[in-house]
């Protein structure tokens, strides 16, 4: 199958607000169909010079328009540019799309792809609705006769420099140290210093911590300073661009109920998931209750936090049993299954 030619136009934002997840699990699916030689453009909003090189480093065009939707003039630069690539595919991500904005993309006889987590629309119109989630074949979808619905982990997106460790193996010492945090793109609470605090409480001789801070995050500056003055030794990553390795360096993770939960899961990683949105509850959950990782609401205080991840790391046989059930979970082959739907409504074996 040879894509040459044909084009797939993402419609997706990010932000201090919504954070960066959106984008970042598009530029997988944008990988996979240039992979088979197609063309991608991205319309945005965003303003994050370092994401937005990500997608220009696929050589991606890329079309700045000034306000998201709701603002009306989103649809109306939307339209004038959807006018340059007729019969392409489009990839809606993100909450704030609706209704309204799905009917207006298939009035332009354009192929709609939309992205969704957790079913908050009363009907969607899109010809692919796609839910990578654990819980997701749960969710009872309203939709066209003609939507295809491509449900569960079979479809995770995991960008190019996941794939590469497809034969990672995932060493369980008896006594973790290595503690990644990761929560996410922006973290606009600062959730991220909560856990530094809680890991200045574990008592593990030896003990160290990687943080990674994301493009958006505008705490950066008090998080850095804040390593600087800890009491074990914390290495701070802005804007990381090699996530599995510093996933491969860990022992374990403390991460945010995000898409990040999937790239954890594919690489074996055992996981501390904080629930820091509402729309990561049913998913976090479904992590919990089949025991690939373990779960706190986030407004749990330090010492809860704290109490966990001593368990974790003194408990050798619940981290490998984690790491054993999530490294099964996810394969590689989500993105490549996705874009054979698009193509051929076939399945990917």
């Amino acid at each position: 199958m040879n894509l040459r030619g044909e084009y797939l136009i993402f419609r997706a934002d990010a932000s201090t607000q919504i954070g960066s997840g959106h984008l970042m699990r598009c530029l997988a699916l944008a990988q996979a169909w240039k992979e088979k030689g197609g063309e991608v453009s991205l319309i945005t909003a965003c303003q994050n010079a370092g994401l937005l090189q990500r997608f220009s480093d696929e050589k991606c065009i890329i079309h700045l328009i000034p306000q998201a939707y709701p603002a009306l003039s989103d649809w109306d630069n939307v339209k004038n540019i959807l006018n340059s690539y007729p019969g392409a595919w489009v990839v809606l991500d993100g909450y704030h799309f609706d209704e309204t904005y799905q009917k207006c993309i298939k009035v332009t006889e354009h192929k709609l792809l939309v992205i969704d987590d957790m079913a908050h629309l009363r009907h969607y119109y899109a010809d692919i609705v796609l839910n990578q989630n654990l819980q997701a074949e749960r969710f009872q979808y309203s939709c066209e006769p003609y939507t295809c619905l491509l449900l569960g982990m079979k479809y995770v997106l995991l960008r190019r420099e996941f794939i590469d460790w497809v034969n990672n193996k995932t060493e369980i010492p008896a006594i973790a140290r290595r503690v990644l945090v990761t929560m996410g793109g922006s973290d606009s609470e600062n959730y991220t210093l909560k856990v530094i605090q809680a890991l200045q409480k574990v008592e593990i001789p030896g003990l160290e911590a990687t943080v990674v801070v994301g493009a958006s995050n505008i705490n950066a500056d008090i998080l850095e300073a804040t390593a600087k003055r800890s009491r074990i030794p914390i290495h701070l990553i802005r804007d990381a661009r090699d996530m599995p390795k510093l996933m491969a360096w860990a022992d374990v993770a403390v991460s945010a109920g995000g898409s990040t939960c999937w790239e954890l899961a594919f690489m074996g990683l055992p996981s501390i998931i904080l629930v820091i949105a509402d729309n990561q509850k049913a998913n976090s959950e479904a992590l919990r209750d089949t025991r690939m990782a373990l779960v706190l609401d986030i407004t749990s205080g330090v010492t809860k936090i704290r109490l966990l991840l001593q368990e974790l790391l003194q408990n050798r046989e619940l981290r490998k049993n984690m790491s054993q059930v999530a490294g099964t979970a996810v394969d590689r082959l989500g993105a490549q299954r996705i874009v054979a739907h698009m193509m051929t409504n076939v399945d990917f074996a």
